[in-house]
């Protein structure tokens, strides 16, 4: 498989914090050619492909009473990624100019000042602001050892005062504002850099997932449902209403997860650039169905996928909603590392992204029956609800 790298330009490119995935959800249209794709109030987007002994591509009808799609018959795993990234909100507008701001999601405040960000008025113009930092001339060394307040940090954009702010920019009190970093491919060594790899790397998984699903000889036999979920950076809040939408059978989650390879030696990293998929057994939210776990390593070692298991002490992903919804449901992790997640700049290998889709549409081809209900946990009373 081949990667569309316009198409993770554009994706992580896309300005979309938390609640204002917007543009990602455009950007998600383009690119889900030949599906059948839908949204929700919440930007919440789902893709699903068409028949194949149907000429209609609008054979199956979003449903707003059930599920998504409506009239299926087969079991259905539901691919799920996050639109949004960390960012901001302006919360105030100081005499001065400057701009109080919240963050939208966790991000780590020594890593934000004297970076850029760019607002986005209710217009739709994008003002682009400095994260403000003191000169060293102009601190103690107290100050310059003291550790930072997010209520002491604000975003300049060059204005003098408050008026100004409001009337020449566009700027009120709730505008977003995210990293602004531009997207590039190091083809040579197979690097990408950009910004939002949490999670745009996911959301460009489940297109090719899906891309490669539909050109298999074989039908699979499970639906397959893209999900791309708002919000996650501010409690998995998409996820919860995708997963009571699609009501899944299976799930795989895609996350852009955070490169432990710097930090750890090598007997203790499990989030390694360039060593492949990282698949979660567990974190704060979620601990694996160890079947699916043993059904990935199967396929990992008799195909020669590359992958690394991780057990985290910390994080979550949007497994921790969907395999909680409805009547439990059986949930793969796909990680794809990523140095510097929720901070402006990011590196991952483009090796490590095939891994993942080749990993799901392995996962979803090999699914029948028998094994179906091994992951569903059938095998233990030979039934279930």
């Amino acid at each position: 498989m081949k990667l569309n790298i316009d198409m993770l330009r554009d994706l992580t490119g896309a300005f979309g914090p938390s609640g204002f995935e917007e543009e990602v959800v455009e950007v998600i249209g383009k690119y889900c050619r030949g599906m059948n794709v839908a949204n929700d109030a919440m930007n919440n987007v789902y893709a699903w492909l068409a028949d194949r002994d149907s000429t209609d591509q609008d054979n199956i009808n979003l449903n707003n009473t059930g599920r998504v799609p409506a009239d299926r018959k087969k079991p259905v795993i539901m691919l799920d990624a996050h639109t949004d990234e960390c960012g901001f909100m302006v919360q105030g507008i100081m005499d001065n100019g400057l701009l109080n701001m919240i963050m939208l999601g966790g991000m780590d405040l020594a890593s934000l000042p004297a970076h850029t960000v760019l607002i986005r008025t209710e217009s739709g113009k994008k003002v682009r602001g400095i994260i403000t930092s003191r000169p060293v001339h102009f601190m103690t060394e107290k100050e310059k050892n003291a550790p930072l307040d997010i209520q002491e940090l604000y975003i300049d954009v060059g204005a003098s005062s408050r008026a100004q702010v409001q009337e020449q920019y566009g700027i009120r009190v709730g505008d977003p504002a995210a990293p602004e970093v531009g997207f590039e491919y190091d083809r040579e060594h197979g690097m990408c850099f950009g910004k939002a790899f949490d999670n745009r790397m996911g959301c460009a998984c489940i297109i090719h997932t899906m891309e490669e699903i539909r050109k298999l000889e074989q039908e699979p036999a499970v639906d397959v449902v893209g999900a791309f979920a708002a919000q996650e950076e501010v409690g998995m809040r998409g996820a919860a209403v995708t997963s009571a939408r699609v009501q899944p059978d299976l799930a795989i989650v895609f996350e852009g997860s955070p490169a432990d390879d710097f930090y750890y030696g090598k007997e203790k990293a499990q989030g390694v650039l360039g060593a492949g998929v990282q698949i979660r057994c567990m974190d704060k939210s979620y601990i694996t169905n160890p079947a699916f776990l043993r059904y990935a390593h199967e396929l990992g070692d008799t195909l020669g996928i590359p992958y690394q298991d991780t057990v985290r002490r910390g994080g979550s992903t949007n497994a921790g909603k969907i395999s909680l919804a409805g009547r439990a449901v059986p949930t793969l992790v796909l990680g794809i590392p990523s140095r510097y997640v929720h901070s402006h700049y990011n590196f991952c290998a483009a090796g490590d992204v095939q891994a993942a889709v080749k990993m799901a549409v392995e996962v979803i081809r090999g699914l029948d029956s028998h094994r179906i209900d091994l992951l569903m946990r059938k095998d233990i009373l030979g039934r279930g609800l």
